[in-house]
């Protein structure tokens, strides 16, 4: 089950999902409205309350937070995180980015607008989808879907990665979550991690190496 992140939709992972069905894997797309994680996580829950056996889920940025929270359903066997967030109990993607080291990149998050957030369109290629091209990485900064304040606020209850294996990829050029955070969290989660050179739309522009990763867990 591919979970995605803030201020884009689930077609971001057709190429991860054409590498995957190739193998035969059943896979599911979970489209989340990122009004807020309690909604998210009850949507995932959803798709897998319909699942006849287990699966692995797999969230990329935001969408770690999600499965952190939606993942300790009985049907998830494993949980794989894409340049994602993994909060602990009480955190939310908010106390994650509360506090950048000096000198890293911010997000170019724009102030909320009727309670909703977006990416500074003319920085959205740099800062999120760096090694697509120009063309795709202005279509996905038109595109954008507009994510939650409550759903940056919204806090993990019980962390899913407490009680799952993970497997986590960190993307060694993010400049939306840094990539010495990304490893952070994956130490602390126990995660097995591999790296892959690419943005944090690493999910669009490397699905093999991540489909790669999907494959260990599945295994």
């Amino acid at each position: 089950m591919l979970v995605h992140g803030g201020f884009v939709d689930g077609s971001g992972w057709q190429g991860v999902y054409d590498e995957l069905t190739r193998d035969g894997l059943r896979v599911h797309i979970v489209q989340n409205p990122t009004l807020s994680l309690e909604d998210d996580a009850a949507v995932t829950r959803r798709v897998l309350d319909g699942l006849d056996g287990p699966a692995i889920l797999i969230g990329h940025s935001y969408g770690g937070a999600v499965i952190s929270e939606a993942g300790t359903h009985p049907n998830v066997a494993a949980l794989v995180y894409i340049a994602a967030f993994a909060p602990d109990k009480g955190e939310s993607v908010n106390t994650l980015i509360a506090d950048p080291p000096p000198g890293t990149p911010v997000p170019p998050i724009l102030p909320p607008r009727d309670g909703f957030l977006f990416l500074d369109r003319d920085k959205f290629h740099g800062s999120f989808a760096a090694d697509l091209p120009p063309q795709l990485a202005a279509f996905m900064a038109d595109a954008q879907v507009p994510w939650g304040v409550d759903a940056l606020n919204g806090a993990v209850t019980e962390p899913a990665w407490r009680h799952r294996p993970s497997w986590y990829l960190v993307a060694t050029e993010d400049r939306m979550i840094p990539p010495p955070a990304q490893r952070a969290m994956a130490e602390r989660a126990g995660s097995f991690v591999v790296d892959a050179i690419g943005s944090h739309a690493v999910y669009v522009s490397q699905p093999a190496a991540v489909a790669d990763l999907i494959r260990q867990a599945a295994a």
